[in-house]
């Protein structure tokens, strides 16, 4: 199958680049200084711990339309460039091509569906912890790499069975999901705690655990999600929240958020679709969201960036 990872940068480079080492036929979509590394050098991916990965040639283009028809697009570009970044990638989609979403939040999957329809989209959420460092390099900080991911509809598909054992192949932790969105909505929560609190606070998570005052607000961040989505018919236990905050107990004190690096580096903020996909989502259906309203307030002067990042 033909793969086309719209959005090359730590999610989209890292997966990307793990597929095309283990033999898979990836095509990179990138802009800027980090296509033109790419183009010209490969692409490295950089992990202190497992050891670097070297591509010293990659398929790479910043035109999508040069690609033609692909099977399965794996798409991970900032949520503020979804509705743009899909109409750019029309040209790919033949009428049994898959998309699946690795960006952050519960809206993103509905966006593409505005473009692309409901067949195309499938569901998928990942774990990773990295950035590009420089153009053409990135950066992985531990060990993790997950993707949970599955057809909306709850079965088994062709496409979905292939990329499933393709990233099992690539030496990615994968899973097949028959309840994807739940799985979705299960990151959300943490997510949502995690980038609310780290950049409004402007700390990493350890000295949110344990300042009483800023680990209650965490903890209403995340109760305020569960909430929503079992709202929306969303299976989530109704004390996941407190599962969550156990969980931050076992992660680095230095742990923080993309968004939170996004605000040190002026750039724009994904708050519109983490805390704002939840005030969004509560006003639907009645519940209350006063914590992550908060978190909309306090960063909504940041949330478009500096001129020069926009």
């Amino acid at each position: 199958m033909k793969i086309a990872m719209m959005g090359s940068g730590g999610v989209g480079g890292f997966f990307g680049g793990r597929l095309a080492q283990a033999g898979y036929d990836v095509h990179f979509i990138a802009r800027g200084a980090h296509y033109a590394a790419m183009r010209d050098h490969g692409l490295l991916i950089e992990n202190k711990a497992q050891g670097d990965i070297v591509l010293p040639k990659v398929q790479v283009t910043d035109d999508p339309a040069t690609l033609g028809a692909v099977d399965l697009v794996i798409f991970s570009v900032k949520l503020w460039d979804t509705e743009a970044a899909a109409r750019s990638i029309l040209p790919l989609i033949g009428p049994d091509t898959g998309i699946l979403s690795l960006q952050n939040g519960v809206i993103k999957d509905d966006i593409l569906r505005s473009v692309f329809g409901d067949t195309a989209v499938m569901g998928g959420v990942g774990y990773l912890a990295t950035t590009v460092t420089r153009p053409g390099v990135i950066g992985q900080t531990g060990t993790m790499q997950r993707i949970v991911l599955g057809e909306y509809n709850g079965r088994e598909s062709a496409r979905a069975r292939f990329l499933h054992e393709a990233l099992l192949r690539a030496g990615v932790n994968a899973e097949l999901s028959a309840d994807v969105r739940k799985s979705i909505w299960e990151k959300y929560v943490f997510l949502v705690g995690l980038s609310g609190a780290t950049t409004t606070m402007r700390v990493p998570l350890g000295p949110i655990r344990r300042n009483p005052q800023s680990r209650a607000f965490l903890l209403q961040l995340m109760r305020e999600v569960v909430a929503v989505g079992r709202a929306h018919g969303v299976d989530l236990p109704e004390d996941f929240a407190d599962d969550r905050l156990a969980f931050a107990e076992s992660l680095p004190e230095t742990m923080t958020s993309s968004m939170h690096h996004d605000l040190d580096r002026n750039n724009p903020l994904e708050v519109n679709w983490l805390s704002g996909g939840v005030v969004q989502l509560g006003r639907v259906k009645g519940v209350p969201t006063p914590a992550n309203s908060a978190v909309c307030d306090i960063l909504a002067v940041h949330a478009a960036g500096t001129k020069e990042n926009r």
